[in-house]
């Protein structure tokens, strides 16, 4: 057992089955498989709709009332498949388009009820590094360095790595929807209009071309559906026999030039859905070979939903990568690592003790953990107000594996460990998770200040309990003389903790 009688709740049992999602800009995909033997997936479901979410949004970056409608028509169909799956089981992803979207707060709590499971927004190099991840898991293994390409709706994601790992992840802000509507106009496709788009795409590519030359590769990968789309179009039209190559593109152009519309476009391989963005994604990939000087370019059926898959799997055996992310960032910031395993430890006793009767799950002791470990890195920056600092560092950093609400989350909590305490605080949350947060945050509180000898003069907890929004903390006998310090700092966190509703007794 732990110390001082606290127990440690069970984990959740694995479950059978999951499911990732993908809202992209373009299109929405859903893939479910059975987790088997080993951890191996079996994927047994695979839906797709074209919604388009990026057409969708406003000179003032709004999604419209018929693109939301759209979209959340699409989710409800998606979630009668996953609606039964367990808490965790199924990941769901915003990518660029809601990343952009003044009302994705709005839209994603009317399309989490849809789907029946939470949707995260993910910044743009995670992204990159799920697409990866999705590209590694779908081809042979090698010890080769690849460089991957994902023409999405509304970005293009450029990763470099080798194996399983991403070395260098890119998110760039073109994609074939964008670029057809700014490039394109009503569907013209002139070679004036042609030269443009792949101008812009080059600009764009601009500031990492020296980068990503210069790191090398042996081979080039493309994924998702302007590349696979490409591809196919080529080898139907007998323009290769496999592969995306400079003079398939360059045939491949001139026929666009020839259709002159996008609603004139009839090759072979393409679908009418397709064929209204078709022109701003290969402008965007003549752009990248040209930029890049690619002179092949193999493509994978793996992409994004098959990365949060695996990522999630991977969370599941406990094989977490936002756990490397944590420690990356704590060096990166030379953190007392004693003192944040120290408060990190106390922490993990309190949350054992109440977190049956508070409700807070295996998840809320991630955080708990994470943010335990992060509180004191604003320290970096600058002694005073180090918490905003952290709080900052945290909230805006690129940290694999985290959402941009995980990422939210925690600097909430690393803000509110020390000085300020109050509801307001916690208000850019979504209602029904300020609850939870608030009392995470109390825990972490209570655990820095009896950390707060650094392990000098360890303060003895003997118990925690709660009983509805109150906790009671109960030291060794005689506490109070020994530890004045201590008594003095529970005191003004009695006071603190008035401002979220929670009462702090002391015995």
């Amino acid at each position: 057992m732990p110390p001082h009688g606290l127990y440690t709740m069970n984990p959740s049992p694995a479950p059978e089955s999951v499911a990732a999602v993908d809202l992209g800009s373009n299109s929405f995909h859903m893939i479910v498989a059975r987790v088997e033997a080993n951890h191996h997936l079996q994927v047994v479901d695979r839906l797709k709709e074209m919604v388009r979410l990026g057409g969708g949004l406003d000179e003032n970056k709004y999604l419209s009332g018929e693109t939301q409608q759209r979209a959340l028509e699409c989710l409800r169909r998606f979630g009668q498949r996953v609606r039964d799956f367990q808490p965790g089981a199924v990941r769901a992803l915003g990518t660029n388009t809601l990343r952009q979207a003044r009302n994705a707060g709005e839209f994603l709590e009317l399309a989490a009820d849809a789907l029946g499971h939470p949707i995260d927004i993910i910044a743009g190099r995670e992204e990159a590094r799920l697409v990866y991840l999705g590209v590694a898991h779908s081809v042979a293994a090698s010890g080769e360095r690849r460089l991957v390409v994902d023409i999405g709706g509304g970005s293009t994601e450029m990763i470099i790595g080798e194996g399983f790992e991403a070395r260098d992840t890119e998110s760039l802000h073109m994609g074939c929807v964008s670029v057809s509507q700014s490039c394109f106009p009503r569907g013209e496709i002139t070679a004036k209009n042609w030269r443009a788009a792949v101008t812009a795409a080059r600009q764009e590519l601009r500031p990492l071309v020296h980068r990503y030359t210069t790191a090398g590769w042996e081979r080039v990968i493309g994924a998702s559906g302007t590349i696979l789309t490409t591809e196919r179009v080529l080898r139907e039209l007998g323009w290769s026999e496999g592969g995306i190559t400079p003079a398939g593109l360059a045939k491949l152009r001139d026929a666009l030039l020839d259709a002159g519309h996008a609603e004139r476009l009839d090759l072979d391989g393409l679908s009418k859905e397709r064929a209204p963005v078709f022109a701003g994604g290969v402008a965007v990939l003549t752009g990248v070979f040209e930029a890049l000087g690619v002179a092949r370019m193999d493509v994978s059926s793996g992409a994004l939903r098959e990365g949060a898959l695996y990522d999630l799997v991977g969370r599941i055996r406990h094989e977490d990568i936002r756990d490397r992310s944590i420690g990356v960032f704590v060096n990166r910031y030379q953190v007392d690592t004693e003192q944040a395993a120290r408060v990190a430890g106390t922490a993990a006793q309190l949350f054992d003790a109440v977190a049956v009767n508070w409700g807070l799950s295996d998840e809320d002791g991630d955080y708990l953990r994470w943010a335990a470990q992060l509180h004191e890195i604003g320290q970096g920056v600058a002694h005073s107000g180090y918490h905003k600092h952290g709080a900052y560092l945290v909230e805006n950093a690129d940290l694999a594996g985290f959402s941009r609400h995980e990422q939210e989350v925690l600097a909430l909590l690393v803000r509110t460990h020390r000085r300020k305490f109050t509801a307001k605080l916690f208000e850019p949350l979504a209602s029904g998770l300020r609850p939870r947060v608030m009392r995470l945050a109390a825990l972490l509180r209570l655990a820095v200040v009896l950390q707060r000898g650094r392990g000098a003069d360890e303060v003895p907890l003997d118990s925690l309990a709660a009983a509805n929004g109150t906790l009671t903390l109960t030291l060794e006998k005689g506490w109070q003389d020994r530890y004045p310090l201590t008594q003095a700092d529970l005191k003004n966190e009695q006071k603190a903790f008035k401002g979220v509703n929670i009462g702090l007794g002391l015995e």
